[in-house]
């Protein structure tokens, strides 16, 4: 068995690499881990905020990691898997984010002894409070390997254990839906902008109205819907906000945003 310089090499240090190795820091130390980023400021930048080392080339930072991350678009993951397919061995283990990108791909890619751990993680990492849909095969994996899996995305945030055929769903629901979410708290802030309220304040309550709002569902674990008729009054205010929101279509719309997520993802999956 090879022994390795580090934990987690993650290659790709762009928006949600940075989030993850971020939040990994709340569990691991910097010693720990190794990164690649082709982009040398962007690189720069990184490490100066993290403490983390920058490691010369794509192979150098997969051939010294037990727990090899590709943080790479499904675009770049061919370019990525050219430059690192030598350093990845059977003791190692890959973790992909690439949506569209499945675990027999990565076999087709990197052999099919690869061990391969498919996740979909979304940006509020960056705050340790993301969600990760995350798939694998337990039979390839010792406990202790599984172990470091889950303290891995549960270093910055939840994770969800589904199988593979579900993770395009994953990303309907929580991989791209933080970009929903704060389209409503845009729009949920122009409402109180509208009758007076400061931009800067508005956005502040809406915010803090979202995040208390998950949290209820969270913690509660009542149904949303019970949660909704607490706070609507007969003839009160907010049951007229939400009749208004249903003619308007807000849930109607928010399906259809999900189908397009959806449809998108295996567009990506069948020109993989």
């Amino acid at each position: 068995m090879r022994d390795f310089s580090y934990e987690f090499g993650f290659i790709g240090a762009g928006n949600m690499g940075f989030a993850m190795m971020k939040g990994l820091l709340q569990s691991f130390s910097p010693e720990q881990m190794i990164f690649y980023e082709k982009d040398t400021q962007r690189a720069e930048d990184v490490a100066a905020r993290t403490g983390i080392t920058v490691a010369d080339s794509g192979l150098a930072c997969a051939s010294s990691a037990k727990y090899v991350v590709l943080a790479v678009k499904p675009q770049q993951l061919v370019a990525a898997a050219d430059q690192i397919r030598e350093g990845i061995g059977r003791g190692q283990v890959l973790i992909s984010i690439a949506p569209g990108v499945t675990i027999r791909d990565l076999q087709a890619e990197f052999g099919e002894e690869c061990r391969v751990v498919r996740a979909m993680p979304n940006t509020p990492a960056l705050v340790g409070e993301g969600m990760s849909g995350v798939c694998y095969d337990p039979l390839l994996f010792s406990q202790e390997e599984q172990k470091t899996v889950r303290t891995f995305f549960e270093s910055f945030g939840k994770m969800e254990i589904v199988e593979e055929k579900l993770i395009d769903a994953v990303i309907c629901v929580s991989g791209s839906s933080p970009a929903y979410v704060y389209l409503f708290i845009e729009a949920l802030a122009d409402s109180g902008v509208k009758y007076g309220l400061p931009r800067a304040t508005a956005y502040r309550m809406a915010a803090q109205a979202v995040l208390g709002s998950a949290k209820m569902v969270l913690e509660t674990g009542e149904h949303p819907g019970r949660l909704k008729d607490q706070v609507c009054s007969p003839g009160g205010t907010t049951i007229a906000a939400v009749a208004a929101l249903e003619a308007y279509g807000l849930r109607g719309g928010v399906l259809k945003a999900g189908d397009a997520c959806y449809a998108r993802c295996r567009e990506m999956a069948d020109k993989e």
